[in-house]
């Protein structure tokens, strides 16, 4: 072997050493480089990342519920039961000087309802003589207009007259579909403590010649409530003097009966107003009129400011 081959052997030995280091070098400065920590920017951004993929399901919140209300609008309470009798109305103006009285109370019973209730009651306290509850009274028999109609209609006008005069009213009945028995309709005139109980009718008779107003109250010889009959009796005298000089119409009586519950069970004044006979054409004809209804509305405020004015 010649002297030139001897000194090339280990200087090819010595570039594959420095080779192989150099490669070695490189390995371990990239897992150094692939190991440096990423920066607070990226931390954010893979938070970021975890919390957008994390399923519905996986959520711990409870979701926040939604009302339910009614899609109509109306109230999810449930209703409470509806009173019989409308509450007190407050007057809407105060009383001219020598007029009304200010805050009597006035109960005002539209008679009758849509549908009578044959079921039997006392007819007074402590009774054994029995009546229907409450009918569905007369119809005109020229106009075919229902008794419980007129009578709402003039009791609503007799309303707004006595509010704007300085009374407080209460109504029986503001509707016709009620159930209310003659007895508690007067239970609640004497529950209320009402100085006056007025009760609107309208009259019928096998004699179509038969016409005008009049007004009832018990005797003085009631066995339940003789002891109102002063004070019942002048009430029913001054509406019925006031009613026919505003309406014009025949003055008939005061008729003084002891066979109506609506009277009976009163512990307070009380006048039954029969307004005129639907039996009679003219009368029936006039009482379907708006004017006439609004005399015969002011007729009865006028009676019972008579009748406080006596005191």
């Amino acid at each position: 072997m010649n002297l030139r081959k001897m000194q090339a052997r280990p200087l090819r030995r010595r570039a594959l050493l420095l080779l192989r280091a150099a490669a070695v070098l490189l390995i371990l400065f990239a897992a150094a480089g692939c190991s440096q920590k990423p920066s607070d920017t990226d931390l954010t951004e893979w938070e970021h990342v975890v919390r957008t993929v994390t399923p519905a399901a996986d959520l711990t919140a409870t979701p926040t519920t939604e009302p339910t209300a009614d899609p109509t609008g109306a109230p999810t309470a449930t209703p409470t039961s509806a009173p019989t009798a409308t509450p007190t109305t407050e007057p809407t103006a105060t009383p001219t000087p020598g007029g009304t009285p200010a805050g009597r109370l006035v109960v005002i019973d539209a008679g009758h309802q849509r549908k009578g209730n044959n079921d039997k009651e006392p007819d007074g306290p402590n009774s054994t003589t029995l009546k229907a509850k409450v009918t569905s009274g007369t119809t005109g028999h020229f106009t075919g207009l229902p008794e419980y109609e007129l009578n709402l209609i003039v009791a609503k006008k007799l309303q707004a007259i006595l509010l704007e005069r300085g009374y407080r009213v209460i109504m029986v009945r503001d509707t016709h579909d009620v159930d209310i028995s003659n007895s508690e309709r007067a239970a609640i005139a004497n529950n209320a403590g009402a100085d006056v109980f007025i009760r609107i009718h309208a009259n019928a008779n096998d004699d179509s010649s038969v016409n005008g107003a009049e007004t009832l109250c018990q005797t003085k010889d009631n066995p339940y409530n003789a002891d109102l009959y002063p004070q019942s009796r002048k009430l029913s005298q001054a509406v019925l003097d006031a009613l026919c000089e505003e309406c014009g119409c025949k003055k008939r009586r005061v008729s003084e009966t002891d066979t109506m519950s609506g009277i009976n069970w009163c512990r307070v004044p009380v006048t039954i107003v029969e307004m005129g006979f639907m039996t009679n054409e003219k009368e029936d004809r006039l009482m379907a009129t708006d004017e006439y209804q609004n005399k015969l509305a002011k007729g009865i405020a006028d009676g019972i400011d008579r009748y406080f004015s006596q005191d």
